[in-house]
């Protein structure tokens, strides 16, 4: 089986569930990623999606070392869309918190280049600058990081759009 609408409604109530487990509870979070691994068994051997779940709930229970390559997994196996983006945002994330922050610039760098058609994925554009901007900081590139970020706020702006985008650019620009 694939992930059904009634799959997806129980896979959202484990995420919801996550709210009310501290970050340093490791028996609450081992307990929650049995949780999501249960679920992820429900799927097809092999399916991009199950990976990709069981490399969230490593993630959002401190282990971004364990989650890397399941993202890495899930996105070999192709997938598409929204969770497609996500992965990508979050791999990112994970390995500059695991010390490559280089890696990191270079995925999000790329993603930002890649025309999205699915609107809910091309709507994490700004969490991908976000990661990016953080990646950068992370290699001491601070200008370009508050750059990177006023120039994808501007054309957000109600007034200073212009002025925002040449204030980003000359952040960046060599002087």
């Amino acid at each position: 089986m694939m992930a059904t609408t009634e799959w997806e409604q129980r896979l959202a109530a484990a995420w919801d569930s996550l709210g009310g487990i501290a970050d340093d509870d490791e028996a609450a979070g081992a307990a929650f990623r049995a949780r999501i691994d249960a679920l992820a068994d429900e799927l097809p051997a092999g399916t991009g999606i199950a990976y990709f779940e069981r490399a969230c709930a490593f993630d959002s229970t401190g282990h971004s070392d364990l989650a890397v390559p399941l993202y890495r997994e899930a996105l070999a196996l192709g997938l598409t869309g929204l969770r497609r983006r996500r992965a990508v945002i979050q791999l990112a994330s994970s390995l500059r918190n695991v010390g490559h922050p280089e890696e990191s610039v270079a995925l999000l760098t790329a993603e930002l280049t890649r025309d999205e058609t699915d609107p809910q994925a091309a709507d994490l554009r700004m969490a991908a600058h976000c990661v990016l901007a953080l990646a950068l900081t992370s290699l001491g590139r601070d200008r370009e990081a508050v750059g990177l970020l006023i120039g994808a706020v501007a054309p957000t702006l109600p007034r200073y759009q212009r002025s925002m985008a040449n204030y980003a650019r000359l952040l960046v620009e060599p002087t």
